[in-house]
């Protein structure tokens, strides 16, 4: 019995990681109806933010690891944000390429790359001359949008077929991980010990510190978004874009910055399940999204695609299996046997857990 209430802790801790980052797959799946595969890149992101923010706050506090978690929240709302407007948006609606934007942006950021050269440690020299470069980049086109002056460069047509979509957000992905293997490299490196680490022993039962703060952290963030989704304006807007956008739009709905609100808030989830599952597996590399994605891909999908609690479900549920089969003989096999359960799941429900059958025009 206590073997069990052990792997379950520990299935429940890793599987809340996956229900962090299946919230934003799910959320972006019911506003745009396509797989942003670039959330795991988000997440890997997440977890290098932590990486180098946790090394300026003492060690095994609250306080700090709190700071820590919000600064990588905010940090991953923020590519969230200019990632839908950079990659997806163009395919999604008309757009203007301003050349005077552009140029800005280009000499902004290049000034901005080539002045910080000598100016931060080298620990965190390419990070922080990027972040400078960004800042730099994205203040320069606001000033050149600012005069008014324009050069139209091409406009793209939007409406882009969803395999577009679907190809763009690989591309992105793949765009992630290997700018993170050549600014961080590609040796793992070591997370560094944001939250109080302590171990309770409760009969033969050790209950770890990290594991009821990834458990509590992942909960208290689902009632956040909960509130968020039914209880707030915003979360209005976002569920009439998810049923009809140009219904929507012609009730006054702003539906870019619907989609780019949820964006910011399925990425800022990811960047907390980042710096959740390097607590409990201190060791992160620019890859290291890939393999969690999937699973919280698959997660989303068993719970419902587009439905929040079964996102949480699907986590939870692909998480516990996971746990129990590594922990039993069969453990070289506990992916195939986590996908085999999704496979077997699907073929009672082909919705998901939660899921709804939907009619859709074609």
């Amino acid at each position: 019995m206590t073997e069990f209430l052990q792997q379950l802790l520990n299935g429940l801790s890793l599987g809340a990681v996956y229900a962090l980052i299946a919230l934003g797959y799910t959320m972006v799946y019911g506003v745009l109806r396509f797989i942003n595969f670039a959330h795991s890149d988000v997440f890997m992101v997440g977890a290098f933010i932590g990486y180098y923010a946790g090394r300026l706050v003492p060690e095994g506090t609250i306080w700090g690891g709190i700071a820590v978690l919000l600064t990588a929240m905010v940090g991953c709302s923020l590519l969230g944000m200019r990632i839908e407007k950079t990659a997806y948006r163009p395919l999604r609606e008309p757009i203007e390429f301003n050349l005077v934007t552009i140029l800005a942006a280009l000499i902004g950021g290049g000034a901005a790359f080539y002045l910080t050269r000598d100016v931060f440690p080298s620990d965190y020299a390419i990070a922080l001359r990027i972040i400078s470069c960004w800042a730099a980049a994205e203040a320069a086109s606001w000033l050149a949008r600012r005069t008014g002056l324009k050069i139209v460069l091409q406009r793209t047509r939007g409406g882009a077929p969803t395999l577009n979509v679907l190809i763009t957000a690989i591309g992105v992905s793949l765009l992630l991980e290997y700018s993170g293997q050549l600014i961080f490299g590609a040796a793992p490196r070591t997370f560094p010990a944001i939250f109080p680490s302590l171990n309770f022993h409760v009969g033969g039962l050790t209950i770890s510190t990290n594991q009821l703060c990834v458990i509590g952290v992942a909960a208290f963030l689902l009632v956040v978004l909960q509130f968020i989704v039914f209880r707030t304006r915003i979360g209005t807007a976002m569920r009439a874009v998810s049923m009809n956008p140009k219904a929507a739009a012609l009730m006054g709905v702003n539906n870019d910055v619907v989609i780019a609100f949820t964006f910011a808030l399925g990425s800022a989830l990811a960047g907390a399940g980042g710096i959740l599952y390097a607590v409990n597996y201190p060791s992160i590399d620019p890859l290291m999204g890939v393999m969690p994605g999937l699973k919280a891909f698959v997660a989303a999908i068993l719970g419902g695609i587009g439905n929040i609690p079964g996102a949480a479900l699907g986590g939870l549920l692909l998480g516990t299996v996971e746990t129990f089969v590594a922990g039993s003989e069969w453990s070289t096999y506990k992916d195939a046997i986590a996908f085999a359960i999704l496979i077997v799941i699907l073929l009672f429900r082909p919705a998901g857990l939660l899921g709804r059958f939907t009619i859709e025009k074609v």
